[in-house]
């Protein structure tokens, strides 16, 4: 009976997770697919939108460092319901604000909030993975994309219809932000029996900092590594793929707002079937596929003689970073097993590291070189992935097909 009551248990953590995955995705396409439209508004010019795109992530890479020290006292599950909805409420903000100090202080609660969303969303996927006993992480980074596929959809209707930041965004925060707080009731960490959390909560104690497993950073650091690269190659698309498609190849301002929805596309279905690759083939061949195909997108890109042909390249960049980020977050779980909270917060900051430096990079080279040539940049990063990939190679707890590990839960 009660392997039967932690079946679904577990099984209404993997689904409300899988719908915060999903509320994050949403959010963030809302944020960056408008990117121009949010320039418009504040009057922020080209020299000063990359300071502006730079704050997120250096705001986001403070709540992740935050968020592993909160975890060692309370449940990720609760920060997780605490910032997803600050997340909404500030992107709420940047529709609503009329002046450059309300888009400044919007963007710093968006950018806090998302640190401490990001860890402990996969904090608790690698937690549940570990439980399932085989691949399930690249599931949650799929409804991510089915959320940005949403988001960047409503923001093409936004754009199409020339409605306001406000018009756009409320709609969204009033459906979602209820949604979310009523899926959160069944957030699990499955590294925790659930007889010893209820426990755990009768008495008021807090998580005990004791008996973590040390997180070596020298073992982590391939991992951190290819987290970055990728992300700089995310943040490439998600900030300037607008951009470059309406400056460099001449499209409208509602065909900009394309790109980032078919990377999505593509995205979502390479991680639909991911988790059954990695079963099948092992995370380093899906690693080094992935790196080999987003490395041809961004060639496509940087060469491309038209908008559709730019479009066709950032659907293929898609199909190949989609795997990267959710097996570096597992990869992370399965070397630290006792240590996964830390290890997914540190490498998470990475994530943050990428943005950072991808988005002014890409900038950077733009103004003073070209943007075809700065589209050059990230794929080389991607294609260094190649070199790392061995350390996703997970020995003993590998998932899948002939290599899962023994479980005491069938979960199904």
């Amino acid at each position: 009976m009660t392997d039967v009551r932690t079946d679904v248990r577990l099984r209404h953590g993997r689904f409300s997770l899988a719908f915060s995955f999903f509320v994050q995705g949403v959010s963030f396409a809302l944020l960056v697919t408008r990117i121009p439209a949010i320039q418009d508004r504040y009057g922020i010019s080209d020299a000063l939108l990359p300071l502006f795109l730079a704050a997120v992530p250096v705001l986001a890479g403070v709540g992740s460092v935050a968020t592993e020290k909160l975890v060692v006292r309370i449940r990720p599950g609760l920060v997780l319901r605490c910032s997803q909805p600050v997340v909404l409420l500030a992107l709420l903000g940047v529709g609503a604000g009329d002046a450059v100090g309300q888009l400044a202080l919007a963007l710093g609660a968006f950018g806090l909030s998302v640190g401490a969303l990001d860890a402990s969303m996969n904090m608790l996927g690698v937690s549940l993975q570990r439980a399932y006993g085989r691949s399930i992480m690249l599931g949650f980074h799929a409804a991510f994309s089915l959320g940005g596929i949403a988001g960047a959809s409503l923001a093409w209707v936004g754009a199409h219809g020339h409605l306001p930041l406000l018009v756009s965004y409320l709609p969204v925060v009033v459906v979602l932000l209820p949604a979310a707080l009523v899926g959160s009731r069944w957030y699990v960490d499955a590294r925790q029996s659930e007889e010893g959390e209820d426990e755990r909560e009768r008495k008021g104690v807090s998580r005990p900092a004791g008996g973590r497993a040390p997180v070596g950073f020298r073992v982590l650091l391939p991992l951190c590594l290819v987290m970055c690269f990728a992300y700089i190659g995310d943040s490439t698309v998600s900030n300037w793929s607008a951009k470059y498609l309406q400056d460099v190849l001449g499209s409208s301002e509602e065909l900009a707002t394309v790109p980032y929805n078919a990377y999505m596309v593509t995205t979502l279905l390479g991680r639909a079937v991911g988790d059954l690759g990695v079963r099948r083939f092992g995370s380093v061949v899906v690693v080094r596929c992935g790196s080999l195909l987003a490395g041809g997108g961004f060639a496509v890109v940087a060469l491309a003689p038209g908008a559709w042909t730019g479009i066709l390249g950032f659907t293929v960049l898609g199909l190949g970073l989609c795997v990267i980020v959710p097996q570096t977050f597992a990869a992370a779980g399965r070397l630290f097993p006792g240590g996964s909270d830390a290890a997914v917060a540190r490498l998470n900051v990475f994530n943050y590291v990428g943005f950072l430096v991808g988005s002014p990079l890409v900038g950077a080279l733009g103004d003073a070189w070209s943007y075809r040539g700065a589209m050059l940049v990230p794929m080389v990063m991607v294609l260094v992935t190649l070199v790392y990939a061995r350390s996703f190679a997970a020995g003993e707890d590998r998932y899948g097909g002939g290599h899962e590990r023994p479980r005491t839960v069938d979960v199904g």
